[in-house]
């Protein structure tokens, strides 16, 4: 098991910490430590995922349920083309790191300060926290991937630079505590999930573009 990179000063402190308190006779503290540290291990826990070999694809960029699903003709990023908005709850349980879900180049990013309503609220999208990545894929369409704050989330972490160019499944971020990331995607996407879905970042195919779409 792997674990992002943000959770080891966190697990090796609480860690660390317990071990001492154990060896100065302060079990029931340490032990308590000790379940701490095993929760911070398994909040940012990485596990290996199967990466789709088709760039006709595109896949989820985080873990969790399908909230929406919905047309966008016109939005804060839909304004340069018709779009799909695909959006996607965190519970504090589910795997936090998100991956990349189209092979391409950066070329936006915006972060916008705001409030910490709960994730799954109607207006969170517009509201909250939050981050957005424009990537534009190998066929020259743009994908966004919005990082949104929750209630609990106090800290959005992006690794990515404008103009990198990224894999898809590449591991290029996460929310702290239960959160959200939607997903915009060209029109030229046929969704393939539906609302209440349980989906896997990196693993699950969320769109793939039709037949004939240009490359």
């Amino acid at each position: 098991m792997h674990f992002a990179r943000e959770g080891y000063p966190w697990i090796f402190g609480l860690g660390s910490l317990s071990l001492v308190l154990g060896l100065l006779g302060f079990s029931f503290s340490g032990c308590v430590l000790l379940g701490l540290t095993l929760f911070v291990a398994f909040f940012f826990r990485d596990p290996d995922r199967e990466i789709p070999d088709d760039t006709d694809v595109i896949v989820s960029p985080a873990d969790g349920r399908v909230i929406t699903v919905e047309p966008l003709a016109h939005g804060k990023y839909a304004s340069e083309q018709p779009s799909s908005r695909v959006g996607i709850f965190l519970s504090p349980l589910n795997v936090h790191v998100n991956r990349v879900p189209v092979t391409g180049k950066v070329t936006r990013i915006h972060y916008q300060p705001g409030k910490f309503r709960a994730a799954f609220a109607a207006d969170a999208a517009e509201v909250n926290e939050q981050n957005a990545v424009s990537i534009q894929d190998i066929r020259g369409h743009r994908v966004v991937l919005v990082q949104i704050a929750g209630m609990l989330a106090r800290r959005i972490v992006c690794r990515l630079t404008d103009g990198e160019q990224v894999q898809q499944g590449d591991r290029y971020g996460m929310i702290m505590l239960g959160s959200r990331v939607d997903v915009y995607c060209p029109e030229e996407v046929e969704l393939k999930i539906t609302v209440g879905q349980r989906v896997k970042a990196g693993e699950t195919v969320i769109g793939q573009y039709r037949t004939g779409t240009k490359t």
